[in-house]
């Protein structure tokens, strides 16, 4: 009999296909999750219609085939397969998704075979091959299916319980949207319209600060008197007492060198790379994924690792791609002038290569395709100008990491001055001088890296401490502080991978800091244009920002049901899962559990059912009031309602620039918000403009909504793809 190897996405096959041959069995990919679970109506007949009802079966619900894409196809093929094996080797993802990725289908066929796991955290051939020569028996990965059963179960009772209670108690009469509520989706809400209401309420106070120039026998330098921020000087004639002060004043200087060095900055995952690109170029946390990807998998180029990266860290056996990759790279004419003939490797934890840091992460951090240096030349002529400059960071990250570190000298000078009244005051200034660029020197000529500079850093003459100096030219400056900027894609994404920073509880902050935030890399994009899509945000140019319903909706959910914008709850259903894991926790204890939250949450928003809530065309908040790069803030009229719960007026409407055509977006993220975590899909699909027709598997889907839920299909929904997609969000799961 055969053997069957599983692999979740194509990919993943082709590389395990290198490593190994045909020497394990038949390599079959699955594409992410090729089952899906039933809807509720499958169930049960009586949840066709949307009620505030806790949408829980009995047991569980039961997976069904998915018939989007090519996923049907690949379904049958591995289902076909097994029936002529008695083995199976699993070597999907290693976390939590992947196992479950792989081991439903067999549950759901019912294999009863022999059945083995192979986990590794890198896909090159000799990681491969080790990761086979170790194969696991599946049945000690069990807890983990389970852990990850149990998410999955609880994600859709939860997320659809809620979607439809606060749909049903919440929308406005004649309002056709679903207003939909996730676990990580409305969190991620809340974390957006936390920052424009500080923003919101933020008071500038203006605070002084006084500089002046200190003349030594080799030169002049500023200095500044400058307090902390819980010492700022804000009495004018306090300032303005300490610059009379300073103005002639003499004496000796306080200088202290010393030598320090700093190592490169990590590897790229994928929000940092999203972070990075956004803050760089403007890039939308999508336009970032679908470059890396079109780098990873692009046909002629594959010249990166896996792009959707959850972890900073390479294996510690990809020590030995170092050379070959770095002597490729330097070949290349924009790295030509490194010298790197002895790569420096750091190990561990605070280096860049540690096993340890990779326990139970599925991919690492993003690197060049050490498998494709034989022909890089012709493979960078394929690439755009976007795929070029995203190379060249990337190379540039690598070739940081395996050169010297940073070593500067750096002065730090002070001086008291005396007052007339209370104790001296001290101006200070700090200066770095470079002794070995190392890392830096990579960046030399191109743009820099994220590393900031030392505050007030000015090239000094020489001195040394003691040295005699007068200050002359002391001038008051004036300063107001600024209200914490807004969110763009790539730095909400890090809001979400860092969300343990809005949690009070410290074991909760822990749990969801060792959980990587909330959502996944795979998913965050997504969930942030769910809530695009269902008018919750906006794009103003490169930020993102609550439209007046998204503020409306989170006011109401703060004050009525706090756990559903709260980022905490990802971290207590994390502690949940870690006792399923641990065989603490049965893991259907554990979605009883949720399913009671749930009803609690149900209950709570019952009651605010006079709370009517429209989710027409977005509005930006009225807070935002854009013309041309100028933002100018006031406060929105929905901050009555975290007072006394009333509806806000109309607010209104406020001109927006026209935004460009819309990106690929899939079926699934448009219209199931129980999948705001862990659907994983193997490869974006492609964008459409409008004016192109709707796929052949959309247009059937729209007709077989259209038919069970007696709709009639326009000729519009027919004809166009954004018509069709529009209709698809609102009637997937929407009955209304």
């Amino acid at each position: 009999m055969a053997t069957v190897i599983i692999t979740e996405k194509s990919s993943q096959a082709r590389d395990l296909r290198v490593a190994l041959g045909n020497r394990f069995g038949q390599i079959l990919p699955a594409e992410g999750h090729l089952l899906r679970l039933a809807e509720p109506d499958e169930v049960n007949p009586e949840w066709k219609r949307w009620t505030t009802a806790l949408l829980k079966p009995d047991g569980l619900y039961p997976t069904k085939p998915d018939t989007y894409g090519n996923k049907q196809a690949k379904f049958q093929a591995i289902v076909a397969a097994l029936k002529g094996c008695d083995k199976v080797i699993l070597a999907t993802d290693c976390d939590r998704e992947g196992q479950l990725i792989g081991q439903e289908i067999l549950e759901h066929v019912g294999f009863r075979g022999n059945v083995m796991r192979a986990i590794f955290t890198a896909q090159d051939p000799k990681t491969i091959r080790d990761a086979f020569e170790r194969l696991k028996p599946n049945t000690e990965l069990r807890p983990v299916y389970e852990a990850a059963v149990a998410r999955q179960q609880a994600d859709q009772i939860f997320n659809l319980s809620l979607t439809r209670t606060a749909t049903t108690t919440l929308r406005a009469p004649g309002s056709k949207t679903v207003i939909g509520i996730g676990r990580v989706k409305t969190p991620t809400l809340a974390i957006v319209c936390m920052r424009e209401l500080e923003i919101v309420n933020f008071k500038p106070e203006v605070y002084f600060e006084i500089v002046a120039t200190a003349t030594v026998e080799n030169g002049a330098f500023l200095m500044r008197h400058a307090p902390p921020p819980k010492d700022r000087i804000k009495d004018r004639k306090r300032a303005d007492a300490i610059a009379q002060a300073a103005e002639g004043c003499k004496g000796p200087l306080a200088v202290t060198v010393e030598e320090k060095r700093q190592g490169p900055p990590r590897l790229f995952d994928l929000p940092a790379l999203q972070k990075t690109c956004g803050q760089r170029w403007g890039w939308n946390a999508d336009k970032t994924l679908s470059v890396a990807q079109e780098l990873y998998d692009g046909d002629g180029k594959k010249l990166i690792t896996y792009p959707r990266a959850e972890a900073r860290y390479l294996s510690e056996n990809q020590i030995d791609d170092v050379p070959a990759i770095v002597r490729a790279l330097t070949g290349l004419r924009g790295f030509a002038h490194l010298d790197i003939s002895r790569p420096v490797i750091r190990k561990g934890k605070s280096g860049h290569f540690c096993d340890k840091a990779l326990e139970g992460v599925s991919h690492h951090a993003i690197v060049p395709n050490v498998n494709v240096l034989g022909d890089l030349e012709p493979r960078l002529a394929r690439l755009s100008e976007d795929e070029k400059r995203l190379f060249a960071l990337i190379c540039r990250s690598y070739l940081a990491v395996v050169m010297p570190d940073y070593e500067y000298r750096q002065t730090t000078v002070t001086m008291p001055v005396p007052m007339p009244e209370g104790k001296p005051v001290e101006f200070r200034t700090i200066g770095r001088v470079p002794i070995k660029l190392g890392w830096k020197e990579v960046y030399t000529g191109a743009e820099q890296s994220n590393q900031p500079e030392l505050e007030n850093e000015q090239t000094l003459p020489p001195i040394k401490d003691g040295d005699l100096a007068a200050l002359s030219d002391a001038k008051v400056e004036a300063k107001r502080t600024q209200p914490p900027p807004r969110y763009n894609e790539g730095t909400l994404i890090d809001a979400m991978q860092n969300a343990w920073r809005f949690v009070e509880d410290p074991a909760l902050r822990d749990r969801l800091k060792e959980a990587k935030g909330i959502g996944t890399p795979a998913t965050r994009a997504e969930v942030i244009k769910g809530l695009k899509r269902q008018n919750m945000l906006v794009a103003e140019g490169k930020l993102v920002v609550p439209t007046e319903a998204g503020l409306h909706l989170f006011e109401l959910l703060r004050t009525s049901a706090p756990v559903l914008v709260d980022p905490g709850t990802t971290a207590v259903w994390e502690m949940k899962l870690d006792e399923i894991v641990t065989g603490r926790a049965e893991f259907r204890t554990v979605i009883d559990g949720i399913a009671t939250e749930a009803d609690r949450l149900i209950g709570a928003l019952r009651q605010r059912s006079g709370a009517k809530l429209d989710l027409g065309a977005p509005t930006p908040s009225p807070s935002v009031k854009t013309k041309g790069r100028a933002k100018t803030v006031r406060k929105p009229r929905v901050k009555a309602v975290a007072k006394d719960g009333e509806t806000p007026e109309k607010s209104p409407t406020v001109k927006r620039r026209r935004s460009p055509a819309r990106q690929k977006q899939t079926m699934t993220a448009a219209t199931a918000p129980a999948s705001d975590e862990g659907t994983k899909t193997a490869e974006p699909r492609p964008g459409r403009v409008r004016g192109n027709p709707p796929t052949e598997k959309m247009l059937n889907f729209a007709k077989s909504i259209a038919e069970r839920r007696g709709i009639e299909l326009s000729p519009a929904v027919a004809g166009d793809f954004d018509a069709c997609r529009t209709f698809l969000d609102l009637y997937a799961k929407n009955p209304s």
